[in-house]
């Protein structure tokens, strides 16, 4: 299996249903295997009481408000899956509430995405485990005790989950990528293991690639001189495009490890690029052979290899040679 690669449209569509249509055609011209969403409903996740984690909306006054117009409708969400089952796109979203879990299936969801935030909240676990479908859990402020129960609760569920690396902080600066965790959670949970990233950065995907990451999840933007509060940490769909690229390419690489035991595949190349010995200068034969007399030239196998210098030094060559004339074994006095 190659790697799943996931575009996080998250608040980007900014509660418009035309935008977030825009965003899965877009999406899918980059070579993504999935995209991703955020369910949410505002009575049921959140109260007036709920702290803005950043006030970057002077539209709304309470981060409920915001939640609230965030929503879609049933009937847009049923739209949305089949929009993206037409154009190719996996269909995953984030809930956020047992009632979102309700308007997803409705909407044929074919995988769940567990925010950093709900990964103790073992209601919404066993909502979404119930469902039967893949779930896969960001691991953005657990700690690994945390991890550990819910690790121990979704596999006694028999749930089909995999685990995301995730640094919640927007824009994830490099100090904390921690992309060492990726492989110390196959070894403590022996389960699929991905990166959710968010460093608007490329490169850092494709790190997280090469060691080991079976799943990448980005957050995705028209433009970063848009609103909404993960603008920062987002690709432009031209950068996604790039990426899904690279990913392939060192996908490929993985599936295909080098013997540097065995060269034979350079054979002929080996002949062309690989030298033979030859003078520098012209000498005359009894000349005792230094090493400021020889020089190495393409291709092979037209004179001494290159690579058996020693062994010609201090020998006497038995006719006159014309600068840059190869030298073979024949040309000097067998003792």
């Amino acid at each position: 299996m190659g790697i799943l690669t996931i575009a996080e449209i998250g608040q980007a569509h900014n509660g418009s249903i035309e935008v977030l249509h825009k965003y899965i055609d877009a999406v899918a011209k980059t070579g993504v295997d999935a995209i991703k969403f955020q369910t949410h409903i505002a009575d049921a996740e959140s109260s007036i009481h709920e702290p803005f984690r950043v006030k970057f909306s002077d539209q709304d006054k309470t981060r409920f408000d915001y939640w609230k117009r965030m929503e879609f409708t049933v009937s847009d969400w049923i739209t949305i899956g089949k929009h993206c089952k037409e154009v190719g796109l996996i269909f995953i979203s984030s809930p956020f509430s047992n009632a979102a879990v309700d308007v997803l299936e409705q909407a044929k969801v074919e995988q769940y995405k567990i925010g950093s935030g709900e990964v103790t909240n073992f209601l919404l676990l066993k909502k979404v485990i119930d469902t039967g479908k893949p779930i896969i859990i960001s691991s953005g402020m657990s700690s690994l005790e945390e991890l550990n129960e819910t690790v121990t609760f979704l596999n006694h569920h028999k749930a089909d989950f995999s685990i995301l690396q995730c640094t919640t902080s927007y824009p994830t600066a490099p100090k904390n990528y921690g992309l060492n965790v990726i492989n110390q959670l196959k070894e403590l949970y022996n389960v699929p293991v991905g990166f959710s990233d968010h460093s608007a950065k490329i490169a850092t995907n494709i790190a997280a690639v090469a060691i080991g990451a079976e799943i990448i999840e980005f957050h995705v933007v028209f433009d970063r001189d848009e609103f909404g509060p993960d603008v920062s940490s987002s690709l432009t769909i031209k950068e996604t495009s790039e990426l899904i690229k690279g990913v392939r390419d060192i996908s490929e690489a993985l599936k295909n490890p080098v013997d540097k035991k065995d060269n034979s595949a350079f054979t002929d190349l080996k002949q062309i690029f690989e030298k033979s010995l030859a003078v520098n200068k012209n000498l005359e034969e009894g000349h005792v052979l230094t090493f400021e007399d020889l020089e190495a030239k393409k291709p092979k196998g037209y004179g001494i290899d290159a690579s058996d210098y020693k062994f010609v030094i201090g020998s006497r060559i038995n006719k006159n040679l014309k600068q840059w004339d190869f030298l073979n074994q024949n040309d000097l006095d067998q003792e």
